[in-house]
């Protein structure tokens, strides 16, 4: 995989990561984290979208995640997160690239991601990168446990 230099690597994410990246999760300001993020449900992702998440590693520690999947139709970036003591290296772009072409490479050319509203850092950085913040689309969710859909 890709090196930003001698001491940052990228490679594939896998479900053995989840420990040290649930660590790098709950240390960044503006990510997000929910029931969905248990370990069995990040493997199950993992698993049904295989080679399209990456960790950046620095001297064996996991300092860097970005997960991506699709749905055919669109790809979609989950958890980009950078350690702050790692930041300004030119990481997140890395990852992002990883993860970008990994979806082309499964036919994919067009991508969503989702920003809390509160993590301003997260905005600029988007949009620093040639993201563009969509008006017009609301996001709707709905839980589908205990709702007599059985």
């Amino acid at each position: 995989m890709a090196n930003v230099n001698d001491k940052y690597a990228i490679r594939m994410m896998k479900a053995d990561d989840y420990e040290q990246a649930f660590v790098l999760w709950n240390g960044l300001e503006g990510l997000g984290l929910s029931e969905a993020d248990s370990p069995e449900r990040i493997a199950r992702f993992l698993q049904r979208n295989e080679g399209l998440s990456f960790v950046c590693e620095y001297e064996g520690s996991l300092i860097g995640t970005i997960m991506a999947g699709h749905d055919s139709r669109r790809g979609f970036l989950y958890h980009l997160g950078v350690a702050t003591a790692h930041r300004g290296q030119g990481i997140a772009p890395l990852l992002v690239n990883e993860a970008l072409s990994a979806l082309l490479r499964e036919g994919i050319d067009k991508c969503h991601l989702f920003v809390m509203e509160h993590n301003e850092a997260g905005q600029r950085f988007w949009s620093a990168n040639g993201w563009e913040k969509r008006d017009g689309i609301l996001l709707y969710s709905r839980g589908l446990e205990s709702r007599g859909l059985e």
